[in-house]
């Protein structure tokens, strides 16, 4: 778009260095206080336990869950087998991804849960302002262990006890999620579609700092049984500094090949009855 300055001017041309635009495309960035370190122990139904780090991600980190995004989630040759929207999500999360690693992403956090080194589950959210925080995705990869519901929580906790925030944001693409957590926590929508969600206009499901501190904060002690602890051992830190990406079932190594039989031995034959004497080798016969 072009207009005619109304003046005259002394240069018809004005140049810009890309560290000046840049300013204006990435937007000032809020004084966010960091995610603190803890953990859980999550309990599966056949009562293995395991001990879970919350941390939050490293910038450095971001092309490793990049890749590992790619591989899981986005890969399928028919998407009409791909279940429960993995597909979608996992474009959506490799987009928010990506997002804050090119710093087009406003105010974000990322979350990783780690089991000895291992991740195990991620969660990741934004701020819009200071009052309000917007849940994106909640993500577990060893399923069964209850690790989503403990990320989601992870996410309410740092906006409302660590952030001091007013209210936090949801929507849900699956029905897991939207059990879990919309009805799970009897979370409230605002008036649809009036106010709509950034992840594709849906609902906004809500929670308050209000119903936060009534309610929902015993939710996961109550329903699940799992408290979140926030002093870490150092021992726990050290131990997942650094993460090792889930290995998927099709990529479990073959169990080794069992051991080659012995080769069976054949009998040695039994030696041959020694040969009858020649007759003229036999004594005379009586009488003969």
């Amino acid at each position: 778009m072009k207009i005619p300055a109304p003046v005259k001017v002394s240069q018809d041309k004005v140049t810009f260095d890309v560290s000046e635009i840049e300013p204006i495309l990435q937007g000032p960035a809020l004084d966010v206080k960091p995610f603190a370190p803890r953990s859980v122990v999550l309990t599966n139904r056949a009562g293995e336990k395991k001990t879970m780090l919350i941390r939050p991600a490293r910038r450095e980190e971001a092309p490793a869950l990049l890749k590992y995004i790619s591989a899981e989630f986005l890969s399928a040759e028919d998407l009409d087998e791909v279940p429960d929207f993995y597909d979608i999500v996992g474009a959506r999360v490799y987009a928010e991804i990506l997002g804050w690693y090119r710093s087009r992403l406003k105010d974000p956090y990322n979350l990783l849960g780690l089991c000895g080194g291992e991740l195990t589950g991620f969660a990741n959210g934004r701020l819009m302002n200071e009052e309000i925080n917007i849940s994106l995705h909640t993500l577990a990869f060893d399923r069964g262990f209850r690790a989503g519901v403990a990320m989601y929580y992870a996410k309410c906790q740092y906006c409302f006890e660590d952030l001091g925030q007013d209210e936090f944001w949801s929507t849900f693409e699956s029905y897991n999620g939207w059990k879990r957590w919309g009805v799970g926590m009897a979370q409230p929508t605002y008036p649809w579609p009036d106010l709509q969600h950034e992840l594709g206009g849906g609902r906004v499901y809500y929670l308050t700092r209000k119903y936060w501190e009534s309610t929902v904060r015993e939710y996961l002690s109550e329903n699940y049984g799992i408290r979140i602890e926030r002093e870490v051992p150092p021992a726990l830190l050290e131990e997942n500094q650094d993460f090792r990406l889930p290995r998927s079932p099709e990529a479990e190594p073959p169990p080794p090949a069992p051991p080659e039989p012995e080769p069976v031995k054949a009998p040695e034959p039994a030696p041959a009855p020694p040969a009858p004497p020649s007759p003229e080798a036999l004594p005379p016969l009586p009488g003969a």
